[in-house]
C-alpha cells in the first residue's frame, strides 16, 4: 500500500523559533559563500579551469560561489557515465529508486532553512517565495516516488483464454535536464528526480545564473545513495554544452523549461535525426506565459485586488505563472485600478534577507536592461499608474509598475515581460474580457474572480490555459492538488506534479504469453 501523499506546509515565520531557524540557515549560507563546486561525472568530481560564477543580485560584489564550467569533451564524457549507468540502473527495483527519492526528502527537510536561505542569496527570493520553493522541491521527492510506487506493476488489459497480456512500463533513456534560475531549486529538483525515479540517468545543465543550489542538490542525492552516473552535474553555455547534447545521438529525451525561444531552438534540434540515432527524442517543454485575472462586474473587488498584486509581483513577476495582464470589465475598472495601484504602493522592495522585504531583486543585469526598456515602451502604450522605475547600483531592483488603459494589442500586453509589471486593459463585458484573456499566443494560467456561476462554467470552457483558477490568483499550483502546465507556446502541458508527468520518461511494452 502506497502511503498518501501530504504537500510540505509551508513555514509560519510569525513564529519567533522559526523566524530564528531561517536567520540560522542564512548564517550557514554565509559560512561557505565563495567556495569551489566541481562537475560530478559518472561519481567522480571534475574541476575545470573556467568557472561560472554565481553573484548575488541583491548585492552584485557578493559571490555565492564558483562552479566548474563543462566543455564539449566533459559532456561527452558525462554522456558515456550516463549510458553505462543505465544499464544497471534501468534494472534497479522502483522501490529502492522511490527510496533514494525519499531519503533526499528526508535530506531536504532537515536543512529546509538552509536551502531557503540559499535561495534567497543566489535567485534574490524572499523569506515566504523561498520558503514555498524549498516545499515544492520536497513535494516533488515525495510525490514521484509514490507515482513510481503506483505504476511500477503497470496498468491492466484484457486477456483470452489460454493467453496472459500485460502492459508495463520500462525507462526511455539518457534525458538533459535544462532547469532554470526562477525556481532553481523546485524545477531543477523535480525534472532531475521524475526522470531518475522511472529508471533513466540523466545529464543536468542547471541554469548559469543559479548552479550553487543544484550543485548543492546533488550533493543530497548522493548522500541520500544515488548511485555513481545516474544524475551527471555538467553546468555549461547552452551554445557550447546544451546543443551538442541535444543534438547527441545517444539523447533518449530532453527536460527543459526556460523561454518560449529556447524551447522552440531545442524542440527543432531534436527533430533532426543524427548519424547513429535510432529514436525520435522526446520533448517534455515548459516555456512561458502572459497569464491575466480577469474582474467580472460581479467580483469581490478587494479579492481582485489583493489576487492581482499577489501574482504580479510574488517574487518580482519571475514566474511564468505570474500575472502580467488584469482584464477588468469597464464597471468595476477604475475601482479595481485605484486599490491595486494602492496595494503596489505600499510593498516593500528591499534586499531578501530581512523578513519585511515583500520584493527583492530581478535575477541580473540583462533583465534588469530588458524589464527597464518594457517600462519605457509602456509608457509610450498606456499610463503609469505605479511605480516605473529602478535602480542597479547595489542590486538589480525595480519597483512594482502598473500601467492602465493598454490596447488588448499592445506589446506590453502580448510579450513575456518576466518582472514586475502588470498591465490593465479595459472590457465592454464578460464575454469580451474572456476573448482579450485568449488573445495571447500563450496559455499557461489564467484566473477569473467572479460570484457569477454561469461565468464561471464559460470560463472553464473557453478560457484556453493549462492552470485556471477562480476566485483567487494564478501563480502557485501545489504538487499532486494543481498539476501545472501549459497550452500554445507555454510548451507541451506535461503536467508536472500530477498524474501524468512520469509517463513522459517512460515507455510502454505490451507482452503476451500464449498458454
Amino acid at each position: 500500500m502506497v502511503q498518501p501523499y501530504k504537500h510540505e506546509p509551508f513555514t509560519d515565520f510569525s513564529v519567533e523559533d522559526n523566524r530564528n531557524a531561517f536567520l540560522q540557515g542564512l548564517q550557514t549560507v554565509e559560512s561557505y559563500l565563495g567556495q569551489d563546486y566541481s562537475l560530478r561525472i559518472g561519481g567522480e568530481s571534475i574541476s575545470t579551469e573556467e568557472k561560472i560564477v554565481s553573484y548575488n543580485p541583491s548585492n552584485k560584489q557578493e559571490i555565492i560561489g564558483r562552479v566548474s564550467k563543462a566543455n564539449r569533451e566533459l559532456a561527452e564524457k558525462a554522456m558515456q557515465a550516463a549510458v553505462e549507468a543505465f544499464k544497471s540502473w534501468r534494472k534497479a527495483k522502483p522501490e529502492m529508486r522511490a527510496d533514494v527519492l525519499f531519503k533526499a526528502a528526508a535530506i531536504l527537510r532537515r536543512r529546509k532553512h538552509e536551502f531557503s536561505a540559499l535561495l534567497t542569496k543566489e535567485a534574490g527570493k524572499p523569506w515566504r517565495e523561498a520558503d514555498a520553493d524549498t516545499a515544492e522541491a520536497i513535494d516533488f521527492l515525495e510525490f514521484y516516488a509514490r507515482q513510481m510506487l503506483r505504476i511500477k506493476d503497470g496498468v491492466p488489459v484484457q486477456s483470452r483464454p489460454n493467453e496472459y497480456n500485460r502492459y508495463d512500463y520500462i525507462p526511455l533513456g539518457v534525458g538533459i535536464i535544462i532547469s532554470p534560475w526562477n525556481f532553481p531549486l523546485a524545477i531543477m529538483a523535480g525534472t532531475t528526480v521524475a526522470a531518475i525515479v522511472a529508471g533513466n540517468t540523466v545529464l543536468l545543465k542547471p541554469a548559469s545564473t543559479t548552479p550553487v543550489v543544484a550543485a548543492k542538490f546533488v550533493e543530497v542525492l548522493e548522500q541520500a545513495g544515488l548511485p555513481k552516473g545516474v544524475v551527471n552535474f555538467v553546468p555549461g553555455s547552452g551554445a557550447e554544452v546544451g546543443d551538442y547534447l541535444v543534438d547527441h545521438k545517444d539523447t533518449r529525451f530532453i527536460s527543459f523549461t526556460g523561454s518560449r525561444d529556447v524551447g522552440l531552438r531545442i524542440n527543432e534540434r531534436a527533430s533532426k535525426l543524427n548519424d547513429g540515432q535510432i529514436w525520435l527524442k522526446r520533448v517534455i517543454a515548459e516555456m512561458g506565459g502572459k497569464d491575466t485575472i480577469v474582474v467580472d462586474r460581479e467580483a469581490d473587488l478587494e479579492l481582485a485586488a489583493q489576487s492581482i498584486v499577489a501574482s504580479s509581483f510574488g517574487f518580482s513577476g519571475q514566474k511564468c505563472s505570474a500575472c502580467s495582464r488584469a482584464v477588468v470589465v469597464e464597471d468595476v475598472y477604475e475601482q479595481v485600478l485605484d486599490r491595486v495601484v494602492e496595494l503596489t504602493n505600499q510593498l516593500t522592495v528591499g534586499n531578501p534577507e530581512e523578513q519585511g522585504t515583500f520584493m527583492g531583486p530581478v535575477i541580473d543585469q540583462s533583465a534588469f536592461n530588458k524589464i527597464i526598456e518594457y517600462i519605457e515602451i509602456g509608457k509610450q502604450e498606456g499610463r503609469l499608474a505605479a511605480g516605473g522605475s529602478g535602480d542597479s547600483s547595489k542590486g538589480y531592483f525595480i519597483n512594482p509598475t502598473v500601467f492602465a488603459d493598454l490596447d488588448p494589442k499592445s506589446r506590453l500586453m502580448q510579450e513575456e515581460i518576466f518582472g514586475p509589471v502588470v498591465g490593465f486593459s479595459k472590457a465592454r463585458d464578460f464575454d469580451h474580457a474572456l476573448e482579450i484573456a485568449n488573445n495571447t499566443e500563450y496559455g499557461l494560467t489564467g484566473a477569473v474572480i467572479t460570484k457569477n456561476r454561469e461565468h464561471m462554467e464559460k470560463a472553464r470552457e473557453e478560457f484556453h490555459v493549462g492552470n485556471l483558477y477562480f476566485n483567487r490568483g494564478c501563480t502557485g499550483a501545489i504538487v499532486g492538488y494543481q498539476p501545472f502546465g501549459g497550452f500554445n507556446m507555454s510548451g507541451t502541458d506535461s503536467k508536472a506534479g500530477g498524474p501524468d508527468y512520469l509517463l513522459l520518461h517512460m515507455q510502454a511494452k505490451t507482452t503476451s504469453e500464449m498458454y
